[in-house]
C-alpha cells in the first residue's frame, strides 16, 4: 500500500487515499471478471476476436496517452468516443445477436462452459487424415465435387452457422455420402473440427484475388477465399477434372496426389498438436 500512495504521489496525485474493500466488493469483483472472461472466451469462438484485439490496442493506446498526458490525443478520444461505440455496436452485431439468442433458448452458460480440449490425440488425427485422403481419392475417381475445411487454431463458427450440424465422426463413408450428387447436403462445404464433421454445406466467401486463374471455378475460389480469413486446411475435389487440391493462407496446391496429400495434413496436424502441447503444458506450469 505504501508503494501504491508513494507511486502516485510521484505522479503528483496527493489526494489518494485507499479504498476501504468489504467481502461484498470482493465478490462484485470476482462476478464481473468471470462474466467479462465468459464474453471474451466466446469472441474467440468467432472471427471477432481479430477486431476484439483491434479495440484493446486502441485501449492501450489511449492509457499511454491518459500517462504521457497527450492532451491532443485524449481529446480527440474523449470526442469520438460516443461514434465508437455505436461502431462496435454495428461491428459486432452478428455476434450481439448470436449471444441474445442463446441467452434466450436457454443455453447461454452451457455455450461459455465449453472449455478447449488439450493436446490433439494422435492416432485419432491420423486416423482423421486417412479417412479424408481415402473419400478425395474414391471422390476424384468418380469426378464427385467436394469441398471440406479442416479447422486449425482460427475458429470458423461465423463459417458453420451458414450450414447444418452433423456432430459425427469423420468417415470416408459419411463424406462420399455427403458430397454425393443430388443428396440434400452434397452443395456447400463440410467443417471438420477435432476430428468430427462440425457442419455440411456451409457457405464460404469466395476469393477477391485478382491472381486466381480464370479456369477456376467457384469451388476453387470459395477455398482460396476461406483460407485468407482462417488458418483452416481446405482441400478440394473438382467436380470437372476430379483433380484434388488443396488451399492454405490464400495458396492453393493444386493436382495432389492422394500421398502428397497425406503428407501435407499429416506435416500440419503434427505441427499444431506440438504447438498445443507446449500452450497446455505452460498454462499447467503456471
Amino acid at each position: 500500500m505504501e508503494f501504491i500512495r508513494r507511486l502516485f504521489s510521484d505522479l503528483g496525485i496527493t489526494d489518494f487515499a485507499m479504498p476501504s474493500v468489504g467481502i461484498f466488493d470482493i465478490l462484485d469483483i470476482i462476478i464481473v471478471a468471470y462474466i467479462l472472461y465468459k464474453i471474451i472466451f466466446w469472441i474467440k469462438e468467432t472471427r471477432a476476436w481479430a477486431l476484439f484485439k483491434g479495440i484493446l490496442v486502441i485501449f492501450a493506446f489511449a492509457a499511454i496517452a491518459l500517462v504521457l498526458r497527450l492532451n491532443t490525443i485524449l481529446w480527440i478520444l474523449s470526442n469520438t468516443i460516443s461514434v465508437g461505440i455505436i461502431a462496435i455496436i454495428v461491428v459486432f452485431q452478428p455476434e450481439m445477436r448470436k449471444a441474445l439468442e442463446q441467452l434466450g433458448k436457454g443455453r447461454f452458460f452451457s455455450y461459455f462452459a465449453k472449455m478447449d480440449a488439450s493436446a490433439e490425440d494422435e492416432k485419432s488425427a491420423a486416423r482423421t487424415i486417412d479417412e479424408i485422403v481415402k473419400a478425395t481419392d474414391k471422390m476424384g475417381a468418380e469426378r464427385t465435387g467436394a469441398l471440406i475445411l479442416i479447422e486449425q487454431d482460427v475458429p470458423l463458427g461465423d463459417l458453420e452457422r451458414t450450414g447444418i450440424p452433423i456432430d459425427a465422426v469423420v468417415t470416408n463413408q459419411l463424406l462420399i455420402n455427403i458430397f454425393e450428387h443430388n443428396t440434400p447436403l452434397h452443395d456447400g462445404a463440410v467443417i471438420i473440427r477435432r476430428n468430427r464433421v462440425a457442419a455440411a454445406t456451409c457457405f464460404l466467401p469466395l476469393t477477391e484475388s485478382n491472381d486466381v486463374s480464370m479456369e477456376l471455378g467457384t469451388r476453387h475460389r470459395a477455398a482460396i477465399g476461406a483460407s485468407e480469413v482462417s488458418d483452416a486446411l481446405v482441400i478440394v475435389v473438382s467436380e470437372e477434372t476430379g483433380t484434388i487440391s488443396m488451399a492454405k493462407g490464400g495458396t492453393l496446391y493444386r493436382n495432389l496426389s492422394s500421398e502428397t496429400l497425406r503428407s501435407m495434413l499429416s506435416h500440419t496436424s503434427q505441427h499444431s498438436s506440438k504447438r498445443k502441447l507446449m500452450l497446455w503444458k505452460g498454462r499447467l506450469g503456471k
